[in-house]
C-alpha cells in the first residue's frame, strides 16, 4: 500500500495546528492575565490607637494610596493583635501616644501584603514592624507554599479522571477517589511539612485539608464524566484548572485580582483548599469554616451528579 494513501489530509494537519495555537493563547491569557492586572484594591487592615489618632492616620493612608485600603478601627494593640491573628485584616498599625506608630503583619496570609505595608511602614516616622504570623524558616517568603497549591489540583484532576476512564461502576469510582485523597493528603503533606518544611501546625490537620481538596475535585470530574461522559471530564478540567488556579489567588492576595474575580477564585475549589491550608497550617484554623463549606460544597454537588449519573442509567 502507498503510504500516501493512509497519511492524514492537509487541512486536517493544518487544523490541528491552528486550534492548538488557540488552546495555547488561552492558556497564556487564563494563568497571566490575573498576574498582569493584579492591584491592591480595598485590602482590610486595621489602625489602632486614640480615635482621633486613628481617624488622622487612616485619612493619611486614604490620602496616600486612594483604594488600597479597608480600614478597621480597634481600640487598641490587643484588639489589632487579635484582627490579624484571626485574618480578619491583613495588617494592623498601632498608634501610641508619644511613639512612632508600630506595624503588625502576617506575612503568612499573603506575603505581597505584608511587603506592601513594610513599604508604607519604612519611613523613618514607623517604629518596630512585627510579623505575627510568619511562613516557616525553610520557606520565609511563601514560595513553596504557593507553588504546592498547583499539586493539590493536579492531583484531584488525576483522580477523578483515572478513576472515571478507568474503572466501572459509580461506588467502585468513589471509593478510589476517596481513597487516593486520602492517600494522596497523606503524601503530600509528608513531602510538604515533614520534607520541604514548607507548612507549620499540625501534619494530621494539614494532610486532612489536602485530601479534602483533592476528593472534591475528584468526586466533581466522576460527577460531571458520570452526567456529560468525556465532555464532563473537559468541563471539569476547564473549571478547576483554567479558571480557578489562576483565580485561586494564592501567590498574591484575592482582593489584589482584577475586579471581583478573587471572590469568585475562593468559591471555587483551588481558591477554597489554598485558603483552607493556609488557615489550618499557620492561623490554627482561623478563617477555616469558609473553605471547608466551599470544599463540601463541591464534594456533594459531585456526589448528586454521580447519582443522576446511576439514577439515568437504571432508565436506560
Amino acid at each position: 500500500m502507498d503510504a500516501t494513501s493512509t497519511a492524514s489530509p492537509w487541512p486536517k494537519a493544518i487544523g490541528i495546528a491552528c486550534a492548538l495555537s488557540l488552546v495555547v493563547g488561552l492558556l497564556l491569557a487564563a494563568f497571566a492575565w490575573p498576574a498582569a492586572r493584579s492591584a491592591p484594591a480595598d485590602l482590610p487592615i486595621a489602625v489602632a490607637g486614640p480615635p482621633a489618632a486613628v481617624a488622622e492616620f487612616s485619612a493619611q493612608l486614604n490620602d496616600r494610596a486612594p483604594g488600597v485600603f479597608a480600614i478597621t478601627e480597634a481600640n487598641d494593640a490587643s484588639v489589632a493583635e487579635a484582627l490579624v491573628t484571626d485574618r480578619e485584616v491583613y495588617g494592623a498599625f498601632v498608634l501610641s501616644p508619644g511613639s512612632p506608630p508600630a506595624l503588625l503583619t502576617a506575612s503568612a496570609a499573603s506575603p505581597v501584603v505584608a511587603h506592601l505595608l513594610t513599604g508604607v511602614a519604612s519611613g523613618p516616622a514607623m517604629s518596630d514592624v512585627n510579623d505575627l504570623v510568619p511562613f516557616t524558616a525553610d520557606d520565609p517568603r511563601g514560595a513553596g507554599f504557593a507553588a504546592a497549591a498547583l499539586p493539590m489540583v493536579m492531583g484531584g484532576l488525576l483522580i477523578g479522571v483515572a478513576s472515571s476512564l478507568a474503572l466501572a461502576g459509580a461506588a467502585r469510582r468513589m471509593v478510589a477517589v476517596l481513597l487516593g485523597a486520602a492517600l494522596s493528603g497523606l503524601v503530600a503533606g509528608f513531602v510538604a511539612q515533614g520534607w520541604l518544611g514548607v507548612l507549620a501546625g499540625s501534619y494530621w490537620i494539614n494532610s486532612a485539608a489536602i485530601a479534602l481538596t483533592i476528593g472534591a475535585i475528584g468526586i466533581t470530574l466522576v460527577g460531571l464524566h458520570s452526567v456529560l461522559g468525556h465532555a464532563g471530564i473537559a468541563l471539569g478540567a476547564v473549571t478547576v484548572f483554567l479558571i480557578g488556579n489562576p483565580l485561586s489567588g494564592v501567590a498574591v492576595a484575592p482582593e489584589m485580582l482584577p475586579g471581583s474575580w478573587g471572590t469568585v477564585g475562593q468559591f471555587l475549589p483551588p481558591g477554597a483548599g489554598a485558603d483552607l491550608l493556609r488557615s489550618v497550617s499557620f492561623f490554627d484554623g482561623m478563617g477555616s469554616a469558609q473553605p471547608t463549606l466551599v470544599l463540601a460544597f463541591w464534594g456533594l454537588a459531585g456526589l448528586l451528579l454521580i447519582l443522576a449519573g446511576v439514577l439515568r442509567g437504571r432508565r436506560d
